[in-house]
């Protein structure tokens, strides 16, 4: 049995568990919310056993105390299995009257026509968590040596230091595996890439269909998932991933279907798009509004167009939008204990900036994501700068810090004009 991995979730676990009778944890599957959560459980109960899954079933409506009864923090895995379970796990916080009592994990979000055996929201009894494929830094390819946490407590005064061991090539790799656990134990071997390409065909062929029972056409899916890769990074709309799908189907999807199946998708966790950061400026330029498309892990992109970490070389300008999620990805982990949110901004000039960390204190960093190279190194510090000079500080703080975050390059520093240079494979939480 492979040794249990830090999580950077894990302490965000206790601390929910210490102050909630129940914690919610989410995420794709196989990002290993089940394996974390065993850590801190005492008893558990895994809903989708195939030898006892309908007898389970059967117990939520004929004896739930069989579900719930077990020594505390008590997992139940899978839980949307059988919604009544929610209600049931709240009624029992509110009896008790203790914290950590249950933690229930799933890799769904149930459908609606499930959600009506929910009566209650879960307000007050309730934490939700989400959890995503493993960062650069969880999965030891990150040296850790620039902590975001120490960046924020300390940015005008901490010293940027760190050596990158990341060639571009090792960032292809990486970027082709992905972030999930099973895939990580296989180091750089070739067949980690496998664990991805699996993913996608599960995804495809069964798991966006079983979210809600309703049939989807593998095809078309497999269409609306190239077409969302494709975007990765962008603020693309329907219409123009509707006409990405027009080009191969022989017959017009509507824009309401073409929601149904990115809803889909996001009910499983394999889409999660980035929200857009409205600050304060000092001029009145319109802010653009719509999200950023991203998968919860650039892995899934290329499994989606089918490139490999050499395909990736081949092509810099598709390897940087894949690199950027694989950049947001680890963002928002590092993000989560600092109770942060990973936006992106962008205003009708033109003047971007590839994610905003923005805590629930109200600090907030600005990051720009490059492959890397001096010229590419400027073009984001001079964005970040004019960003900077842009935002209404008499409304809102000054920016902690302004970093470009890079694929490549030997070392971490900060620049003369302040801005902060960060191979990804020297970042951490």
């Amino acid at each position: 049995m492979n040794e249990y991995r830090f999580r950077v979730i894990d302490a965000v676990l206790k601390e929910e568990l210490d102050a909630m009778g129940a914690i919610l944890i989410e995420g794709p599957k196989a990002c290993g919310k089940t394996t974390s959560a065993e850590q801190a459980a005492r008893s558990v109960i895994y809903m989708d056993d195939p030898l006892n899954r309908k007898q389970y079933l059967q117990m939520v409506d004929t004896d739930i105390r069989y579900i719930l009864d077990g020594e505390t923090p008590r997992l139940i895995d899978e839980w949307q299995l059988a919604p009544k379970i929610w209600d049931a796990v709240r009624f029992e916080v509110d009896h008790r009257g203790k914290d950590g009592q249950f933690i229930l994990t799933g890799s769904a979000v149930p459908p609606r026509k499930d959600k009506s055996q929910m009566m209650h929201s879960g307000t007050g009894r309730v934490s939700w968590l989400t959890m995503r494929p493993m960062s650069l830094w969880e999965s030891s390819d990150s040296s850790g040596e620039v902590s975001l946490t120490d960046i924020f407590a300390n940015a005008e005064n901490l010293t940027i230091r760190g050596e990158n061991n990341l060639s571009l090539s090792d960032v292809a790799f990486l970027a082709c595996r992905g972030g999930w656990p099973r895939a990580v134990e296989k180091g750089r071997a070739r067949q980690a890439l496998r664990h991805a390409i699996n993913y996608f065909e599960a995804v495809v062929r069964n798991d966006i269909s079983r979210v809600d029972d309703i049939g989807r056409d593998e095809q078309r899916v497999r269409r609306i998932m190239r077409s969302y890769a494709r975007h990765q990074g962008t603020q693309a709309s329907i219409s123009s991933i509707m006409r990405d799908i027009a080009e191969n189907d022989v017959i017009d999807m509507s824009d309401k279907t073409v929601y149904s199946y990115i809803n889909a998708l996001k009910s499983i966790f394999v889409i999660e798009d980035m929200p857009a950061w409205s600050p304060n400026l000092r001029s009145k330029t319109a802010i653009r509004s719509l999200d950023t498309r991203y998968y919860s892990d650039p892995s899934i992109a290329c499994a989606a167009l089918g490139l490999g970490p050499e395909d990736l070389i081949n092509d810099l300008k598709t390897f940087g939008f894949v690199f950027e999620c694989l950049c947001v990805r680890d963002l928002r982990v590092y993000a989560q204990p600092l109770e942060g949110t990973v936006f992106h901004f962008r205003d009708k000039t033109g003047l971007e900036c590839d994610a905003v960390v923005h805590l629930r204190n109200g600090c907030y960093g600005l990051v720009e994501i490059k492959l890397g190279g001096d010229n590419l190194i400027d073009e984001g510090a001079r964005n970040l700068l004019k960003l900077k000079d842009r935002i209404d500080t008499t409304k809102m703080k000054h920016p902690s810090f302004m970093m470009v975050l890079t694929a490549v390059g030997k070392f971490a520093y900060r620049r003369t004009d302040g801005v902060m240079v960060v191979p990804v494979g020297c970042l951490k939480n």
